[in-house]
């Protein structure tokens, strides 16, 4: 038998052909994305989208609950004239919050500034230093929010000790200054302590989360640019204004846009506490619409403050 012809008999059949369009398998590890995404998707679209476009609704109408249904009568922009006009506490809370963060911000920005850079110096204990420095973004809960604030009582902890309550107190500047023997001073000297105390507990309370980012930073610069700072003679102060300033600049503005969000979402501000309190008198309307333009004018503050900085940030070095 020749070659060809025995070639030719064990030549393997033909496959068949599968019928349908192959995905290619780029678009292939695309779908997996989407898929493994899928249950994130429906759960922001129905648990935030859908609720977000209610309420949305709902301030510019009238609520009026009733057998489970919410009855809707329109009301236009009413709402949002009666939160500015007819309310006298929306506005007064609204400015008050508005200085309280623009005071707060930078205070925490600094300090967390300050605190990064010597987390991110080398010495003994600098992991525990670390950890207690972002203990609060740990515990940070309702209830242990509670007990810091010395309302155990609120949340079920009136059995608690009173010992335990008062050793996360910080207005025992009477007791402190009786147990000094210091009586009788003003009271404008006992507040203002106690403001200064009250002030530094928040601070290192409100600054785990961007002293965490900034040591993340910190640890990007490249050692080339501290040895090269080193060679040309730079200070350790003309290094920080230098070098580490313009390498962490674009953390300076993401923890400004999170510490100014964080603070206006604070549960414990006063317009957070004034909108809450409009849904005990079931009046989820006027509840929206103070939420909403709440919001906007929070987008507005947050626009201003990252166009300003956004001017000052070296993406490139």
């Amino acid at each position: 038998m020749s070659t060809a012809a025995t070639a030719k008999a064990v030549k393997p059949p033909k496959e068949k052909k599968v019928k349908g369009m192959r995905i290619p398998y780029e678009r292939r590890k695309a779908l997996y994305g989407y898929a493994f995404i899928a249950l994130w998707l429906i759960g922001t679209i129905y648990f935030f989208i859908m609720p977000l476009a209610q309420s949305l609704i709902y301030s510019f109408n009238i609520t009026t609950p009733s057998k489970g249904v919410m009855g809707l009568e329109w009301n236009g922009i009413q709402h949002y004239i009666d939160a500015f006009r007819k309310d006298q506490h929306y506005s007064q809370y609204l400015v008050s919050v508005l200085g309280d963060t623009a005071l707060n911000t930078p205070l925490i920005l600094i300090f967390s500034i300050f605190v990064a850079v010597i987390l991110n110096q080398k010495f003994r204990g600098r992991t525990f230093a670390r950890a207690v420095f972002f203990l609060p973004v740990i515990i940070a809960t309702g209830p242990v929010i509670e007990i810091i604030n010395g309302n155990m009582s609120t949340g079920g902890y009136s059995g608690g000790s009173e010992q335990f309550n008062t050793l996360f107190e910080t207005d025992l500047v009477d007791q402190l200054l009786e147990f000094l023997g210091i009586y009788n001073i003003s009271d404008t000297l006992t507040e203002t302590i106690s403001s200064v105390t009250t002030d530094i507990f928040n601070l290192v309370w409100d600054s785990g989360i961007q002293i965490l980012i900034f040591l993340s930073a910190l640890q990007n610069i490249p050692f080339t640019a501290k040895e090269a700072a080193q060679m040309e003679g730079a200070t350790g102060w003309e290094y920080f204004w230098k070098i580490t300033i313009p390498y962490i600049s674009p953390m300076i503005l993401a923890a400004l846009v999170y510490t100014v969000v964080d603070s206006f979402v604070d549960p414990e501000n006063q317009v957070m506490k004034l909108i809450m309190a409009q849904e005990s008198s079931w009046n989820y309307g006027y509840m929206a619409a103070m939420a909403w333009a709440y919001f906007l004018i929070v987008g507005i503050v947050l626009a201003i403050v990252a166009g300003i900085l956004s001017r000052h940030v070296h993406y490139e070095v």
